[in-house]
């Protein structure tokens, strides 16, 4: 698949964001830079990226330019060392981002064989960082940029006098959320695995479900305060090469002070941003990014956030739950076209009432219209203001169950729903339908599996309510057109939205409405694999035996 040349992107200069060698610090040349012990400016590098200095060969020099980077910076600690050649050093690290018994053990230890008087000469800090340390990721650094990198991303950086390198120290990440059931993904069947802030656990937890070295992990550091690490996952020879080059492009063309979630990014690189549709799915659960990069798509990891961005993505992703695939598909069918019918009630019913009963009454039984009309008869606003006043409290009391604690919350969303629908029918503000309408259309939209796709169908509600009101069932019709033609032209990555259905294609549509046997599924998604499409064997349907033994 070609990524369409008619996205419109901004234009943006290249970011001060760069993916590091394997110890996380780009390693300079010699010949890039001045004389170390001068300190003399390096050449502008390739990417529009500022010039650095050069260490000194002097350890004081060197611990004089981080005693005026990192001045005011109470938890920096700068740990004086004296080995046994008599040579001084000393270690640079944040309080509470390094182990320090590890660092002890695996650093300073071997430190102090390998400078033995006997064995000083033979050893520098490039031969450190390869030979004599155990730590779990030693490797040097050359520039005053590369030791402020390593510092503020939690590593520990030893500096030798003498020599004009130093070597960065990795050690055990420090204590971080425990490893749980996702909340916003609950499941009656599948794993209770779920996403936490810790990137490398997250990665791990991706290599235990993907067991293959064709599974590819890009490190960025985004943000020009916090460096927030962000990863490009996808499995190489599934996912498309040109869906994979743009997304690189559009990562490494951020520039902004801080990313502290992965909605961050969301904003930033997504296709159609005036769009009230999400083109990325977020996820917290291990086993669906697996699942959506095995067929074909890419995810994006950020640090600090248990939400994983995948794309590229399509309008049916939104309608499936990663259980979908782990119940039996005749369930699965089922409860497929229960969402279906749920998202168009969620969407047009109260558009739908609000038209009826003031254009088109006609449409209705005649019992039916009576009943309506006695319930409306001492109501003194108009449909469309009582339906406004019931959908906007509805909304009001669902987002204070969800802010407020829970064992609250709850009982607030509950209780208020009934309590004031109740009392507005007592009093004569709202009729009987209407609360019912109301109910039926809340209830509806929490069938919706993905948070985001919910919310854009709360948000086009209240248009198509006004479109109802305005011209009726015209305004649906020419709303119900919108949209479709909205959704036609949204492109994720290239990818159509709604692909499968428009543009058609048959081994696609099997799959988005209901869900076929997995004998059945033979082949990835052609709209994001193009390579490898063939998913299993054609002849995968079970065939017992007859007459076993």
């Amino acid at each position: 698949m070609e990524v369409k040349s008619g996205v419109r992107i901004r234009p943006r200069r290249r970011a001060q964001v760069h993916t590091p060698n394997p110890g996380g610090m780009a390693e300079r040349e010699g010949g890039t830079g001045g004389d170390a012990a001068s300190g003399e400016l390096a050449p502008s590098e390739p990417g529009g990226r500022s010039p650095t200095k050069r260490l000194h060969r002097a350890l004081e020099d060197n611990l004089a330019v981080l005693h005026q980077l990192f001045a005011d910076c109470s938890d920096v600690q700068f740990r004086h060392l004296e080995l046994e050649a008599g040579r001084a050093a000393a270690l640079v690290y944040f309080t509470g981002m390094v182990e320090l018994e590890e660092l002890g053990v695996e650093a300073l230890q071997p430190l102090l064989t390998a400078f033995h008087p006997h064995t000083v000469g033979d050893y520098d800090p490039r031969q450190l960082a390869g030979r004599s340390l155990p730590v779990a990721q030693a490797d040097v650094v050359q520039t005053v940029d590369d030791v402020v990198d390593a510092i503020v991303l939690g590593r520990a950086v030893l500096f030798v006098d003498g020599f004009d390198a130093a070597v960065s120290l990795t050690t055990t990440s420090p204590p971080r959320r425990a490893i749980s059931e996702p909340e916003t993904e609950s499941v009656v069947r599948g794993p209770r695995e779920g996403f936490t802030e810790d990137i490398i656990v997250n990665m791990s937890l991706l290599r235990q479900k993907l067991r293959t070295p064709k599974l590819k992990s890009i490190p960025y550091y985004v943000g020009t305060y916090t460096k927030t690490e962000v990863r490009l996952v996808y499995v190489e020879g599934l996912a498309d090469e040109k869906v994979i080059a743009e997304a690189k492009r559009r990562i490494e063309g951020i520039e902004i002070d801080g990313v502290l979630e992965s909605g961050y990014l969301e904003e930033l690189i997504e296709d159609q941003p005036l769009s009230p549709f999400p083109q990325f799915q977020y996820s917290e659960r291990p086993d669906t990014v697996a699942a959506q990069l095995l067929e074909g798509r890419f995810a994006i990891l950020t640090n600090g956030t248990p939400f994983a961005l995948v794309a590229p993505v399509t309008w049916w992703q939104f309608l499936q739950a990663s259980e979908d695939y782990y119940e039996r598909f005749f369930l699965v069918y089922l409860v497929r076209v229960l969402r279906y019918v749920s998202l168009f009630i969620a969407l047009f019913l109260p558009a739908m009432y609000i038209a009826v009963t003031t254009y088109h009454q006609d449409m209705l039984p005649t019992n039916l219209v009576i009943s309506i009309a006695a319930a409306r008869e001492s109501i003194p606003f108009p449909a469309i203001l009582e339906a406004l006043i019931m959908e906007l409290t509805f909304e009001a009391l669902r987002e204070a169950g969800i802010r407020l604690p829970r064992a609250v919350g709850n009982a607030v969303s509950i209780l208020g729903a009934l309590v004031i629908g109740e009392a507005a029918v007592e009093a004569g503000i709202v009729s009987a339908p209407m609360v019912i309408i109301v109910a039926l259309t809340g209830i509806a939209s929490f069938t919706v599996p993905r948070y985001n796709a919910a919310i854009a169908i709360r948000l086009l509600r209240f248009p198509m309510m006004l479109l109802g009101a305005v011209l009726g069932m015209f305004g649906l019709v020419m709303g119900v057109m919108w949209v479709t033609v909205h959704l036609c032209k949204l492109r994720s990555f290239g990818v159509p939205y709604l692909s499968g259905f428009a543009p058609y294609k048959r081994q696609e549509v099997k799959d988005l409405f209901v869900r076929p046997p997995w004998w059945q599924m033979v082949y990835r998604p052609s709209s994001y694999a193009k390579q490898n499409r063939k998913r299993m064997n054609k002849q995968m349907m079970p065939r017992p035996e007859s007459n076993p033994q």
